[in-house]
């Protein structure tokens, strides 16, 4: 995912990201108020060398080498039990320390011991008596010369004092930590179910999956369900803009090759075919063209509940030879010329082989060369083959996906599907868009151009088919 994918991934989920946020701060007040304060003191000793070779500058660099070599050992002696144990048996029975560190401070012999209580005078005593101790300690443990003192000392550089501020609990490092913590955590299960989830919700992913281009964005209206045509409000809404998009995207897609047969499908059921195809052939009408709506869907035909005419005889028929084309196409609309509609007819037993006959072939050959267009509107993809037949002696297939429906799995079976009958893609349509989402692929508010627009934030779905 890009930088653009992720603002639109926290874009879109805001609202849950928010609550996270505040569930850190909560968290991390809660954990802050919990917290006993710590204090911590420090203090610093200087390890050096015996005196005795005042003026030999090459026995002078040797202790001081030498006391170098053992600051680190001397780290570790101090915070053994023997020195710390030492401390705490003179602090009384029953106290405990919360920690003591003792570091070398790097090309020095310097070395730096800090306590961390929750008592600020206990901690800079205990580190003082830390100190006292461990002086008398590497005394007993370096042995001493022929006068009886040893060879290294150890000096107290800066002794400790009580801190005036304890060093946890922090309330803004905190408050920070949990916040950034919880917007990790809440983003991130985000980000593994958008990865994990495969169904198609931006235009870059269906272009991606599809390798074909996205010729239309047909948004999701609150009353396209009841009213799936956009003839109603005289064509004035955002969904019958989209279906003039689309039919301007198929005029220009190629101007020396343009569909004249044009299979509309899908991969599952109620992604919206039917609706996209039907509608395709009123702005086609619309535009002038001598268009013929043929609903090829020959196991659920829902074209003339669509329309609200007469199915009962129609393309099967045609292909079997008991009705002649002209006299089961009907007219439907006002417009001039209007949409010639072709039912399906009855419901064959052997659909796929009705519609790859040599039959379909040849009415397919004699509709495109009496209609500027012929759109059919076929079944899925993936549950029968009728499609891939259908689409193998068509000139295009145009591909129906549903936003938040359709699968990127899907999508692959389906041009697996279409590749061996050599079926050409001329491209995909997006349907159900959200509004919000409509907005960034074109132009979702009718009002700027005189009419108002019936998008609502919580529209119901579209009619499938």
């Amino acid at each position: 995912m890009d930088l653009i994918s992720h603002v639109r991934l926290a874009r879109r989920y805001w609202f849950l990201l928010l609550p996270a946020l505040l569930i850190g701060a909560v968290a991390a007040m809660v954990v802050t108020a919990n917290t006993p304060p710590s204090y911590q003191a420090s203090l610093t000793l200087l390890i050096t060398g015996k005196e005795e070779s005042k003026g030999n500058v090459y026995s002078e660099l040797q202790a001081i080498g030498l006391s170098q070599q053992k600051v680190q050992s001397y780290a570790n002696l101090l915070m053994s039990r023997r020195v710390v144990g030492q401390v705490l048996a003179k602090d009384g029975p029953g106290h405990g320390v919360a920690g003591v560190k003792a570091e070398a401070i790097p090309l020095t012999s310097l070395l730096r011991v800090t306590v961390v209580d929750g008592d600020p005078a206990r901690a800079a005593r205990l580190a003082n008596d830390l100190a006292t101790t461990f002086i008398h300690t590497v005394g007993e443990i370096e042995h001493p010369d022929r006068k009886g003192r040893s060879g290294v000392r150890v000096t107290v550089v800066d002794s400790a004092q009580p801190p005036a501020a304890p060093i946890s609990p922090r309330p803004v490092r905190n408050l920070v930590v949990g916040m950034l913590l919880a917007l990790i955590g809440a983003y991130g299960t985000l980000l593994l179910r958008e990865r994990l989830d495969t169904r198609i919700r931006s235009l870059e992913q269906l272009h991606a999956v599809a390798g074909a281009p996205v010729l239309g964005v047909i948004p999701r209206e609150r009353d396209a369900e009841r009213n799936p045509l956009v003839v109603r409000q005289e064509g004035a809404s955002s969904r019958a803009e989209a279906f003039r998009a689309l039919r301007t995207n198929l005029q220009f897609l190629g101007v020396d090759r343009r569909p004249r047969a044009l299979v509309v499908t899908s991969c599952l059921p109620e992604e919206g075919k039917t609706s996209t195809a039907t509608n395709l052939a009123i702005v086609f009408a619309q535009a002038g063209w001598r268009v013929l709506l043929v609903d090829a869907d020959l196991r659920r035909p829902r074209v003339p509940a669509y329309l609200g005419i007469e199915g009962a005889a129609g393309l099967t028929d045609v292909l079997i030879g008991e009705a002649a084309l002209e006299d089961v196409v009907q007219p439907w609309g006002e417009g001039e010329p209007p949409v010639a509609v072709l039912p399906s007819g009855q419901v064959p037993a052997n659909p796929s082989e009705l519609l790859g006959s040599e039959a379909m072939r040849k009415l397919v050959t004699r509709l495109t060369a009496q209609y500027d267009m012929v759109i059919f509107d076929s079944s899925p993809l993936l549950p029968v083959t009728d499609a891939a037949a259908l689409s193998a002696i068509c000139d295009e297939v145009l591909l129906v996906c549903r936003m938040g429906m359709t699968r990127r799995g899907h999508l692959t079976r389906a041009r697996e599907l279409l590749d061996p009958v050599h079926a050409r893609t001329v491209g995909t349509v997006l349907n159900f868009v959200p509004p919000k989402a409509d907005e960034r692929y074109g132009y979702s508010a009718g009002a700027r151009y005189g009419y108002e627009s019936d998008l609502s934030k919580e529209p119901m779905p579209a009619a499938g088919g």
